[in-house]
């Protein structure tokens, strides 16, 4: 008897830098693949240096594949929630832009509906000092960005960036969450 084929579903989130979003949901149980692009602004196919120049529109943001029988939804959303500060304007930490805002990007009229009861059960749950401000509109478009920006803590542990900013989030993630992560593969 022929094995059913996985159901795969997509999820679009920008938490500031795409590089953390995607070090910490790669590692997430239930998680397929992550893609780090662009979404949410108004010029087509942009590149990097666009999307820094705070003129597109875009934030930075990953866009996930993942498997709802193994995870929700609603849990992408909460792991969401605790790995970036969704009360700072676009800006998270020293990464000031646009680019960096905290934004849900729905698929659909179920993951708004959803999107919406998870930023409602976090206010009123008092875990941030301030109101979220995170931004809640339909995905228009997801534009991948560049080869080098995929991977890319993954690549580069060892870079600057990676060691004081994505490292301790990834960190954090795994301490927070390590009930939901995947199996490390073991050496013999």
């Amino acid at each position: 008897m022929a094995e059913e084929p996985t159901k795969t579903e997509l999820a679009t989130l920008g938490g500031g830098c795409f590089w953390c979003l995607e070090a910490i949901y790669v590692g997430l149980r239930g998680v397929r693949k992550v893609v780090s692009g662009y979404a949410g602004g108004h010029v087509a196919n942009p590149t990097y240096e666009q999307v820094c120049g705070k003129q597109t529109g875009h934030a930075e943001v990953v866009q996930i594949s993942y498997d709802p029988a193994q995870i929700s939804y609603e849990d992408l959303l909460r792991v969401f929630f605790t790995i970036h500060d969704p009360t700072t304007k676009d800006r998270q930490g020293n990464d000031v832009g646009p680019q960096y805002r905290s934004i849900i990007l729905a698929h659909d009229e179920t993951q708004q509906a959803t999107a919406r009861k998870i930023i409602r059960e976090i206010n009123e749950a008092g875990i941030w000092p301030a109101p979220l401000v995170t931004e809640l509109k339909p995905l228009d478009h997801f534009w991948p960005g560049e080869a080098h920006h995929q991977d890319y803590f993954a690549r580069n542990p060892w870079t600057g960036y990676c060691q004081v900013v994505v490292a301790p989030k990834v960190l954090k993630f795994r301490e927070t969450f390590a009930d939901r992560l995947k199996p490390v593969a073991t050496v013999a």
